[in-house]
């Protein structure tokens, strides 16, 4: 029976690339019909998951996309977006325009290993992804076992959303720089960061993956925090529905679509979020219209089941309903934005997170990249209480890790000024002293 389908398999692989090469993908670049923005225009023979690949493609290069016109009825996918940079301007970068083209056109195969979900082998580092209940002090009781087993964390994403954490690591080996391949030292590290997860509750949902590979970093997370029910929220929680996106399903019935509407809050990777969630679901998008020039996107997309079948039931409504809200949610960063920025050490990571937790401060979200021997995280903090992060907290804070090497970024409007002097800015001592973990079997929670 494998053999049987693993050779309908290469048969399909093999038709598709037939396919491929008879219907070469067009990209049209056109940096001059529009004022404002430059066109991307692809044009290419459609398969589930074309859209969210060439979404992939320009969200990775960092590009903002303001407006977007999607078909693919007929099998032939083609695609309208207008992208600005960072900046706001249209893209002139020819580096950046050649990049587009190579990777959407005909020398792209749409199985870059940028853009892959699935794991490639890698000897440079080893994965691990967690997921797990959040907690006041979790990333910090992560990164102190991962110093403690000897492993240097060089690059790393943490998401947390509705009382669930999701992380993607890239962990080193402290003394060769390379990947950990040791299969009982990969064993240990497995164990006790599963141990970590589930704290002084061993029931409680927890999941730990280790692997010699690289993936899709934001697109894994999704899928990681899709497959733990994030989006299932509890029956009393109270949810302030002015911070909630809205989002409506109808059906078409003399058409056999549903019509999924989104209105929210325009960010940075909102299109490639929705897309990536529609795609996890296996829902085909036919038809779409994006328009985010303003402070408020609006995206429309006319969707089926990959089965052909339109939402069926209202259950299916609003489940579909519920994730895109969490796929929405999951990047919206709540908490203040602390910058760090210095030289990477061993340890470095648990030693900065552990001064935020003994000073009450949780983190939200966390962005940690490596690059030519320089640290630079992204920290999105809050008060384990719930109260506004204190000024002077934060003042302290910076005071022994370096002015300059942590900074607040966004809106330091959001720190409170405390009335009196903040009774935590004794608790740094040793900030760049190795800590003793006699036994990580069950790390106690901090919190």
């Amino acid at each position: 029976m494998e053999l049987n389908t693993s050779f309908s398999h290469d048969i399909d692989d093999e038709y598709e690339k037939l396919f491929r090469r008879l219907n070469p993908p067009r990209v049209v670049i056109d940096n001059e019909s529009c004022k404002n923005a430059t066109v991307v225009r692809v044009d290419s023979a459609n398969k589930h998951g074309t859209l969210l690949e060439v979404v992939q493609v320009l969200t990775d290069l960092n590009l903002t996309i303001t407006k977007a016109y999607i078909s693919s009825d007929g099998g032939w996918f083609m695609d309208v977006f207008n992208v600005r940079d960072q900046d706001g301007n249209k893209i002139t970068d020819e580096a950046i325009l050649d990049y587009i083209q190579k990777s959407l056109g005909p020398e792209s195969s749409f199985i870059s290993s940028m853009r892959s979900v699935g794991v490639k082998p890698s000897m440079d580092y080893t994965a691990i992804e967690l997921t797990g209940s959040d907690r006041p002090g979790l990333l910090s009781e992560l990164s102190a076992v991962l110093t403690h087993l000897k492993c240097n964390v060089v690059n790393a994403e943490v998401w947390t959303h509705n009382t669930r954490a999701a992380a993607v690591m890239q962990v080193t080996d402290d003394e060769t720089g390379f990947a950990i391949t040791d299969p009982e030292r990969l064993s240990r590290i497995k164990e006790l960061l599963c141990n970590v997860l589930k704290g002084s509750n061993k029931s409680k949902r927890a999941k730990t993956v280790v692997s010699l590979g690289a993936t899709h970093t934001d697109r894994r997370l999704h899928q990681m925090m899709f497959a733990d029910r994030d989006y299932e929220r509890a029956v009393d929680e109270v949810v302030d529905q002015n911070k909630r996106p809205n989002v409506s399903v109808v059906n078409l019935h003399d058409k056999d679509y549903s019509v999924v509407t989104i209105r929210s809050k325009d960010r940075p990777k909102l299109l490639f979020d929705t897309v990536c969630t529609l795609t996890d679901m296996d829902y085909v998008v036919f038809h779409a219209n994006i328009d985010a020039e303003g402070p408020e996107a609006y995206q429309e997309y006319y969707i089926r089941h990959i089965d052909g079948s339109p939402v069926k039931s209202d259950a299916e409504r609003q489940r579909v309903i519920q994730c895109l809200e969490a796929a929405i949610e999951r990047r919206v960063s709540e908490g203040l934005k602390l910058e760090l920025c210095t030289t990477d050490r061993i340890g470095l990571l648990s030693d900065v997170t552990r001064i935020f937790r003994e000073n009450s401060l949780t983190v939200t979200r966390a962005e940690v990249t490596t690059r030519d021997g320089k640290a630079v995280n992204t920290f999105y903090v809050s008060d384990a209480s719930g109260s506004p992060v204190d000024a002077k907290t934060i003042d302290s804070i910076r005071q022994v890790i370096g002015q300059t090497i942590l900074k607040v970024k966004g809106n330091p409007e959001e720190l409170k000024q405390a009335s009196q002097e903040s009774p935590t800015r004794f608790l740094f001592g040793g900030l760049f002293k190795s800590r003793s973990f006699v036994n990580f079997g069950l790390v106690r929670s901090y919190s």
